[in-house]
């Protein structure tokens, strides 16, 4: 990206039924961000959303495969910008923080900030949503890396080569997990900044489920790891097997070893059979660790084609 050209801004803002809001967030990140492009996309809507988004100004797409993912994945694909902005369309998070967002992306030459929320209405942030966020933030964190507070806002602003290198397979919430993941395993710059969040206005819902999406969520998690850290995995795997194996023969040692019998045939074969399902455990963590070795590398070098966010670009935006 030239350093004297004013960087291209586009505002991604995923919508399922959200006609009563996205009005109002159309109008605010057009009133913060004025040179941006605004793109609603409609995720096969039964309601007047992508009317209401037009009217407001935006420029209307739609995505029929339903799910967030599904829809993070064709926005990132399609549109093309120099700096992302992704919010979601409830009018819960604060369009002013986005020009700061911005200038700290762009000052900071980083590839992610993240509007952590910060609310004292409670029933903008439930209890059980904060509650699930924090554990399932925490599980990601002690897996991954420490990076984060608050993994699963739907805030954000990302680079291009964030963007571009992002291989997005989650189809439903577990999207937010997936971004995060994304930044911590190719070790980018990233930072969170407070951003206000309040309550959805009167008439709009909710449509996360704490227990279905925080189950989603958290496979998406153990499945993440198993991709992204298979030695580790499977090493854990390994260890559980032969720690049970071992639990299981040592009654049957005692015995051998003061009778120079084995009495109990079934658990010795059960005992041998967890010894040799650990061996395969590790074997399977060594080959796919090679593996995700090349695929980390290919992900890397996809990052690496597309340009770095410039500071010299970010005094020319305002």
């Amino acid at each position: 990206m030239p350093a004297s050209r004013t960087p291209r801004v586009a505002v991604l803002i995923p919508c399922f039924n959200e006609a009563v809001a996205i009005g109002k967030v159309v109008w605010d990140f057009a009133g913060s961000l004025p040179q941006a492009r605004i793109v609603v996309y409609d995720n096969n809507s039964t309601d007047d959303t992508a009317a209401v988004a037009r009217a407001a100004g935006a420029e209307v797409r739609f995505e029929r495969l339903r799910g967030k993912g599904n829809v993070v994945r064709r926005m990132f694909a399609d549109v093309d910008a120099d700096v992302y902005v992704m919010v979601d369309g409830d009018a819960t998070y604060d369009a002013g923080d986005a020009p700061e967002m911005i200038r700290r992306l762009l000052d900071g030459h980083l590839d992610l900030v993240v509007g952590s929320r910060v609310t004292g209405q409670q029933q903008a942030y439930r209890s059980g949503h904060r509650l699930g966020n924090r554990m399932l933030t925490g599980l990601a964190g002690w897996i991954f890396g420490r990076s984060f507070t608050d993994m699963l806002s739907g805030y954000r602003v990302m680079s291009r080569r964030y963007v571009k290198s992002f291989p997005a397979h989650a189809q439903a919430f577990e999207i937010e997990t997936e971004l995060a993941v994304h930044a911590l395993e190719l070790r980018m710059p990233v930072a969170e900044m407070p951003s206000r969040y309040c309550a959805r206005p009167e008439g709009s819902h909710s449509k996360l489920n704490t227990w279905r999406d925080g189950w989603r969520i958290l496979l998406a998690i153990v499945g993440l790891a198993k991709n992204g850290k298979p030695l580790a995995f499977f090493s854990l795997a390994c260890a559980m097997c032969l720690l049970l194996a071992v639990v299981l023969a040592w009654p049957l040692l005692e015995t051998y070893l003061a009778t120079g019998l084995v009495p109990r045939f079934p658990t010795a074969i059960l005992c041998a059979s967890l010894g040799l399902l650990g061996g395969v455990f590790l074997v399977c963590g060594l080959v796919l660790d090679t593996v995700t070795l090349g695929r980390r590398e290919q992900k890397y070098l996809a990052y690496l084609r597309q340009p770095a966010p410039d500071s010299q670009s970010a005094n020319g935006h305002s």
